[in-house]
C-alpha cells in the first residue's frame, strides 16, 4: 500500500482490493439472529423464570445487532465504492435493494393489523412509514408502526442519501489522521447519552430501561445513528489506506464478547449504543482485513454466506412472524424446552420466507433494476449478464 500522506491533500481514495467480504456476509446473519433472539424475549415467549434469565442474556443482543448493521453499512459501502460511480447510480442501487423489501413487509403488516389485531388503519403513520421518515418523529407508536423493525430503514435512508457526500469529505482526511477522527466519532457517540439525560425523564420505556425520549435520541434518531455509519466509513478508510489495526480478528471478537458481558453493569443509556460500537467496528475491520488476506474462517463458509445473503429479508420478516404467528400456533410455554422448540420452529419458518423473498424478489429486482439500461456494459447477447455492483454482493443488512 503506497503511503501518500506526505501530500498536502490525501488521495481521493485508495482502490479497494478485488475481494468479496465473505466473513462479513456471514456475520450479518449472526447480527440478525441476535435481533431475532432479543425479540423473542421482548415478546415474552418463555416461562416466567426462564424469561428473566433469557432477558439477562439477550437484552444487549438486540441493540448490538442493529449497531453492527449500521457500522457495517458504512464500512462495506466505502470498501466497494468506485471513483467512477455517481450519486444517482448509487441511490438507484440502494433504492432497489431496500425499498421492495420494505413495501412487501409493510403490506403484510397492514393486512395483519387489520385482520388479526383489528387495529384501525392510521393514514398518517402509513404515509410516514412508506416514505421511511418515521424515525424522525418522537412518538414511539409512530416509529414502531406497521412492521416495527422498519424504523432502522428510516435511518438507513438518511445514510444512503448522505453517503456520496460523506465519502467525498472523508476521502480528503489524511490517512495518518483517520484514527483521530475515529476517536472523535466514538467520543461523540458516548456524549449522546450524557446530553439525553437533560431531557424530560418520563415516561419510562421499561424494556430499554430509559425514558422514551432518551430511547429515541440515543437509539432511533437518524442523525444520531449516522455517527455509527461514519464510524464504519472511517474504519474502511483505515483498512484501505494500510493503517495498522490494534487487534487481530480473534482479539476483536474477544473484545466484543467482553463488552457484551460488561454492558449490563453500565448505565442503560450507554449500553444501547456507546459500549459496543467500537468493539463491533474493530471486529468488522479485522474480519475484512482477514478476508483481503485470504485467511478463511467459519464465518466465510458457504452456509454462513448463504445465511448472510438472506439476512435482510430475515430481519424484515422476523418480528411480524414472531408477533402474529406465535400466539396463533402456541399458547404460553410451560417449560424452557417447549419454548425453545417453538422458537426454533418459528426460526425455520422465517428462514424459508426469507429465502423465498430473497430468491424470488430481492435478487431479481436487483438484477433487473439496480443498474439502468444505459449504464449497462454492451456485451454480446450470448454472454449477456446483468451486472450486480460489488456493494450488493458484500453489502450490510440494511436495517
Amino acid at each position: 500500500m503506497v503511503d501518500l500522506s506526505h501530500r498536502d491533500e490525501a488521495p481521493s481514495r485508495v482502490e479497494p482490493r478485488p475481494v468479496q467480504l465473505r466473513s462479513l456476509t456471514g456475520l450479518r446473519f449472526v447480527a440478525a439472529f441476535m435481533v431475532f433472539a432479543f425479540h423473542s424475549t421482548y415478546l415474552g415467549m418463555y416461562p416466567p423464570g426462564v424469561q428473566r434469565v433469557m432477558e439477562a442474556i439477550l437484552w444487549q443482543g438486540g441493540w448490538s445487532g442493529v449497531s453492527f448493521f449500521f457500522v457495517l453499512s458504512g464500512f462495506v459501502l466505502t470498501w466497494s465504492a468506485r471513483p467512477t460511480d455517481t450519486p444517482r447510480a448509487f441511490w438507484r442501487r440502494r433504492f432497489f435493494k431496500l425499498y421492495p423489501n420494505h413495501v412487501i413487509t409493510f403490506i403484510a403488516a397492514a393486512i395483519l393489523l387489520a385482520t388479526v389485531a383489528r387495529v384501525a388503519f392510521n393514514g398518517r403513520d402509513a404515509f410516514l412509514n412508506l416514505l421511511l421518515i418515521q424515525s424522525w418523529f418522537p412518538q414511539l407508536d409512530t416509529r414502531g408502526s406497521f412492521n416495527s423493525v422498519s424504523w432502522s430503514l428510516s435511518c438507513e435512508a438518511l445514510f444512503y442519501l448522505s453517503f456520496p457526500f460523506l465519502l467525498r469529505w472523508i476521502d480528503r482526511i489524511r490517512p495518518e489522521r483517520l484514527w483521530t477522527w475515529l476517536g472523535g466519532m466514538v467520543a461523540a457517540i458516548a456524549v449522546v447519552p450524557l446530553l439525553s439525560s437533560a431531557l424530560p425523564q418520563n415516561p419510562l420505556f421499561p424494556f430499554a430501561r430509559v425514558t422514551e425520549l432518551e430511547f429515541w435520541i440515543i437509539y432511533q434518531f437518524p442523525p444520531t445513528r449516522m455517527l455509527d455509519f461514519v464510524v464504519g466509513i472511517l474504519l474502511a478508510r483505515i483498512v484501505l489506506t494500510g493503517r495498522k489495526l490494534p487487534v487481530s480478528r480473534g482479539a476483536a471478537a474477544t473484545l466484543v464478547v467482553a463488552a457484551y458481558a460488561v454492558s449490563p453493569l453500565l448505565p442503560p443509556a450507554f449500553s444501547l449504543v456507546a459500549v459496543m460500537v467500537l468493539p463491533l467496528g474493530l471486529l468488522i475491520a479485522a474480519a475484512a482485513k482477514a478476508d483481503a488476506e485470504a485467511r478463511p474462517s467459519w464465518m466465510s463458509s458457504r452456509i454462513m454466506v448463504w445465511l448472510g445473503d438472506v439476512s435482510f429479508a430475515f430481519y424484515m420478516w422476523h418480528a411480524l412472524i414472531l408477533f402474529y404467528v406465535h400466539p396463533w400456533l402456541f399458547g404460553p410455554a410451560s417449560n424452557a424446552a417447549t419454548a425453545l422448540a417453538e422458537i426454533a420452529l418459528l426460526f425455520e419458518v422465517i428462514l424459508v420466507v426469507s429465502w423465498l423473498q430473497f430468491s424470488r424478489i430481492e435478487r431479481p429486482m436487483m438484477r433487473r433494476f439496480a443498474v439502468s439500461r444505459r449504464d449497462r456494459p454492451q456485451v454480446p447477447a450470448v454472454a449477456a449478464v446483468t451486472p450486480v455492483h460489488p456493494d450488493d454482493r458484500a453489502d450490510a443488512r440494511e436495517g
